[in-house]
């Protein structure tokens, strides 16, 4: 199970007969086992990575840090709730360190992610604070490499 889970993370596009291939089930073996771990909420869905600077369309991905007040008995689950709602919101990570919880979102404009941190965001009772940064380019996600850089020099190991 968990070399097929991998092997769809790092490429869900794969074929049922190519990933028996690579775990050494049948087709149908890996077909049950897909729709099992889909039902059994393993596999939460499928999605394809972008590389919208490819792209006309304009948009901008900030990684928010937010530090919060939690709840007896409820932890930090029910502000990381509140704020998992928004649209604006592509992720919500619960952190160690000096802010409690690490959200990602997008939107059109520098002035319309500054606006949702502003008045949606900030405003949210038990946030006490907030640290915003902007991607500037991205490099690589979720194992895939956005631009190939062209193939460098061989490498020398001096020992």
């Amino acid at each position: 199970m968990l070399k097929l889970l991998q092997l769809l993370e790092e490429d869900c596009t794969l074929s049922n007969d190519q990933l028996a291939a690579m775990t050494g089930m049948t087709a149908q073996e890996v077909e049950a086992q897909r729709r099992q771990m889909e039902e059994d909420r393993f596999i939460l869905g499928y999605k394809a990575i972008v590389d919208w600077d490819r792209t006309q369309r304009e948009a901008v991905t900030a990684l928010i840090e937010v530090k919060v007040t939690p709840h007896r008995g409820e932890g930090f689950g029910r502000v990381a709730q509140r704020i998992y709602q928004y649209d604006e919101v592509e992720s919500v990570y619960l952190m160690s360190g000096a802010y409690d919880l690490t959200v990602i979102i997008s939107g059109r404009t520098l002035k319309e992610v500054a606006q949702f941190v502003a008045e949606k965001l900030a405003t949210i009772e038990d946030v006490t604070g907030t640290a915003t940064h902007f991607i500037l380019k991205k490099y690589k996600e979720k194992y895939l490499i956005f631009e190939k850089q062209e193939e460098q020099e061989e490498r020398f190991v001096f020992e």
